[in-house]
């Protein structure tokens, strides 16, 4: 199951878009970066995004590798959760990640990924391709971009981090 159009439409309008997303034009090298320096993503943060409720933890960096989960969930009802990694590949990272159902049964075909290559590092702010992650302080905001149906739109998910 898709995250519903309804939810993404009732998003955009009730939340404006304040970050934004950047992308590589075709052709064009990933950025330079090196998830070793990432810790600043480390940790448990909860919030809101497409007009319900997020978790997301990050672990830290092993072996060129930062595992994580994210949770979505509306009503008090588990909608969809993703399975992520931040992948070192030389002298770049991406972002791979996958989405499941309440029951687990996978969006993307067994040997598919959704993936986010790199656009640039600054300071607390990570720019992959059509995905922005942003912290500032003990609040983090996620921008996303998505299409559907022939339509952008991007969504954004606001974060505090919070302890276990």
């Amino acid at each position: 199951m898709k995250t519903p159009i309804l939810i993404i439409l009732f998003c955009l309008l009730a939340f404006p878009i304040f970050s934004q997303v950047r992308h590589l034009k075709e052709g064009e090298e990933p950025g330079i970066g090196n998830v070793e320096d990432l810790d600043w993503v480390v940790g448990y943060w909860s919030g809101t995004g497409l007009g319900g409720n997020c978790d997301e933890t990050w672990m830290p960096a092993i072996d060129g590798t930062m595992v994580g989960t994210f949770r979505f969930w509306q009503d008090g009802k588990l909608v969809f959760s993703e399975f992520m990694n931040l992948i070192q590949d030389g002298e770049t990272f991406y972002l791979k990640l996958k989405h499941f159902n309440p029951d687990l049964s996978g969006w993307e075909e067994k040997e598919e990924w959704t993936i986010f290559p790199l656009v640039e590092v600054e300071e607390n702010t990570i720019w992959f391709h059509g995905f922005t992650m942003k912290r500032s302080g003990d609040k983090m905001v996620l921008s996303l971009e998505i299409s559907e149906n022939g339509k952008t739109q991007q969504v954004e998910f606001n974060y505090t981090k919070k302890t276990l």
